[in-house]
């Protein structure tokens, strides 16, 4: 089997899951480390000719990360295209296991089957939060309806604010996120990497909490460890009940 990845949190599951499996992946495929993969350019903008020129037998890719006419150019070339559609985060467990099984797993790895447990044993949260999530600076975007991120916030109670809004990804002005008054303003460090430098002054008086974008906006072994490592970033900068005045 010769595959290539075109989402970066696949290539990870992939590449950890079976070795060797991989003969392509994007330049924003970064883990696992020191992955011996030709690198055939973006999600959004792929190099189809070098990706053909590898002679894959399968490509992996993502209905929101890639761009239909990459895929359907791939296709009218006679390759075979896995695109995969991800939500929440049962959706994260079952397109996973969909796509190890196309690239040759026989078996779940058993680093699956521990994150499908850590995150069925979370605890009903104590109390909920509200967030605003920014996931592009110039022009400022949200999170908004049905993101596997909003999911995962969900299930370690907090609630952003523009959940139901009628766009995934709306473009909102920062004034009316500040006028929306969240407990805690959620900031990853990808897509739009936010530091304590570049982010948390455009929000006087919020809290803000600088968190992983990996493991917010990941579906791939970074599952095991995201209700811990996102969960440490919330309580750091988040208020407990009756906080805020």
């Amino acid at each position: 089997m010769r595959a290539v990845s075109l989402v970066p949190s696949l290539t990870e599951a992939v590449a950890r899951t079976l070795p060797g499996v991989l003969a392509g992946a994007t330049d924003w495929c970064t883990h696992p480390p020191g992955l011996d993969a030709v690198r055939v350019g973006g999600t959004k903008n792929p190099d189809i000719e070098r990706i053909l020129a590898l002679a894959p037998d399968l490509v992996i890719a993502n209905e929101e990360e890639n761009r239909a006419p990459d895929l359907a150019a791939l296709r009218a070339a006679g390759v075979e295209v896995l695109v995969t559609e991800v939500r929440d985060v049962p959706d994260a467990f079952r397109e996973l296991a969909r796509v190890l099984a196309a690239c040759g797993a026989r078996t779940r790895p058993r680093w699956l089957d521990e994150a499908e447990h850590v995150w069925s044993a979370l605890p009903e949260p104590e109390h909920r939060t509200t967030a605003v999530v920014p996931v592009w600076r110039r022009p400022w975007m949200v999170l908004g309806r049905d993101t596997f991120a909003g999911d995962v916030l969900a299930r370690l109670g907090v609630d952003h604010l523009y959940a139901s809004h009628a766009d995934r990804y709306p473009k909102v002005p920062v004034e009316e996120v500040r006028a929306a008054r969240p407990d805690v303003v959620v900031l990853p460090d990808e897509p739009y990497r936010f530091t304590a430098a570049d982010g948390p002054e455009a929000f006087p008086g919020l809290p803000c909490a600088l968190v992983s974008g990996r493991h917010l906006t990941w579906y791939g072994p970074s599952l095991t460890t995201a209700p811990q490592v996102l969960g440490e970033g919330l309580r750091a900068a988040r208020p407990g009940p009756g906080d805020r005045p």
